[in-house]
Parts: structure tokens; sequence; C-alpha cells
């Protein structure tokens, strides 16, 4: 089950509070301005700022 577009909309980046996009892979959320990935686990959006990956770690 992949995230509603319902709550894809509502969801913000915790850190810059701007919006979010779900990766290609539907692995993960992308914040654009801050460089950051939340990874979904069991479907869930980990929107924690300090479980984030830098999109640069997730290319290597």
């Amino acid at each position: 089950m992949a995230i509603s577009k319902e709550l894809l909309e509502i969801l913000a980046c915790p850190k810059c509070k701007g919006d979010v996009k779900l990766n290609e892979q539907g692995t993960g959320l992308i914040c654009d301005a801050c460089k950051l990935l939340y990874r979904i686990k069991d479907d869930i959006p980990i929107m924690l700022i300090d479980e984030a990956v830098p999109l640069e770690k997730e290319n290597n």
C-alpha cells in the first residue's frame, strides 16, 4: 500500500516546512529545498529530521 495522495498533499518537510514529493522508487519523500530524503517504513513516512538521509548519500 502506497502513501495516499491526500496524505502526500498535507505532508511538509519538518525542517523547512516546504513541499515533499515521493521518490521514483516509492521508498521515501524528498525535500528539494533541504536536499533530504525521509524514508518510508511499513507505509509510514519517518518525518524526523534526525532520521533524514542527505540526497548525496542516497545516490551512492
